[in-house]
C-alpha cells in the first residue's frame, strides 16, 4: 500500500452581490494517509485527446476542524504532482476516503504574488 501526502482543494461559492456568486478555492494540507488502490486508465471519448482517469481511493486522516466542517466542498486532491478531481467522499471517522476520477481542470488557489527579478545591467 502506497503512502499519501498532499494538498486537498476546497471550493466554496461566495455571494459577491445579489444574484452573483464567485467560486473561492482554498488549498489545505498537507494531509497524510494511504492510497488504497493504484490504477490509471486512458479513456477514449468523443474528444480528440484521450483522457487520463484513475479509480484510486485516497484515505486521509480528518484530524482538523476545517476538513470536518467542509467535507461537502472537497473538489480535488494533489497527488503525484497532479490535481485529481474527487468524485466521491466516504466518511469513516476519523478518516475520509476520497475516490479520485479524472484530472482536475478547475480553478486553483492563487499563489503568493511573485516579486519580479531585478533587471540585469
Amino acid at each position: 500500500m502506497a503512502r499519501f501526502s498532499g494538498l486537498v482543494g476546497f471550493v466554496h461559492s461566495v455571494r459577491v452581490r445579489p444574484g452573483v456568486t464567485q467560486e473561492v478555492v482554498t488549498e489545505k494540507g498537507p494531509y497524510f494517509g494511504d492510497v488504497k488502490r493504484t490504477s490509471l486508465t486512458m479513456q477514449q471519448g468523443t474528444t480528440v485527446n484521450t483522457e487520463l482517469r484513475t479509480t484510486n481511493t485516497v484515505e486521509i486522516m480528518a484530524d482538523d476542524q476545517y476538513v470536518n466542517e467542509n467535507i461537502f466542498a472537497i473538489r480535488f486532491v494533489e497527488w503525484a504532482g497532479v490535481a485529481w478531481a474527487v468524485s466521491e467522499v466516504t466518511v469513516q471517522r476519523p478518516r475520509l476516503l476520497l475516490r479520485l476520477g479524472g484530472v482536475y481542470h478547475g480553478a486553483r488557489a492563487e499563489s503568493a504574488p511573485q516579486t519580479p527579478a531585478p533587471d540585469a545591467p
